[in-house]
């Protein structure tokens, strides 16, 4: 039994390990293009302006709202780690469902953060939550 779980994780982790590297790659593509100019090359954005990505509950907590934050945009003042932000971020949402999952599971996977990876579904299911 306990064998059949570990190879249940082995397999796992196996199949998940090249789906997280694909999306990241082809997620920095899209972080290059679309988030870099605010949120900066190191993840760390812009002091009282553009909040930081670096191991944030926005990042690393709820994904449906972080990706709603992508979708929708954020015209409001945060509060990050102490810190208060109040930069205006535009709607994303005409990127497709597979560049939001990919730069998302980047931003998760990157400046010192691990969180699980977002698929195109999620990004798929959260467009139609977010309509109503």
């Amino acid at each position: 039994m306990l064998l059949s779980l570990m190879m249940a994780a082995f397999s796992f982790t196996s199949i998940a390990q090249p789906a997280l590297t694909a999306a990241k790659t082809r997620g920095k593509i899209v972080y290059t293009t679309y988030c870099m100019p605010c949120h900066q090359a190191d993840g760390n954005g812009v002091p009282n302006l553009n909040p930081p990505l670096v191991k944030t509950s926005y990042v690393l907590g709820d994904k449906t709202k972080l990706i709603g934050i992508v979708l929708n945009g954020l015209n409001q003042e945060i509060e990050i780690n102490g810190e208060t932000y109040n930069g205006v971020m535009a709607s994303h949402d005409y990127l497709t469902n597979q560049e939001i999952a990919d730069v998302l599971t980047y931003v998760r996977n990157s400046f010192g953060n691990k969180a699980a990876l977002i698929t195109p579904q999620d990004v798929k299911l959260a467009r139609v939550a977010f309509k109503k």
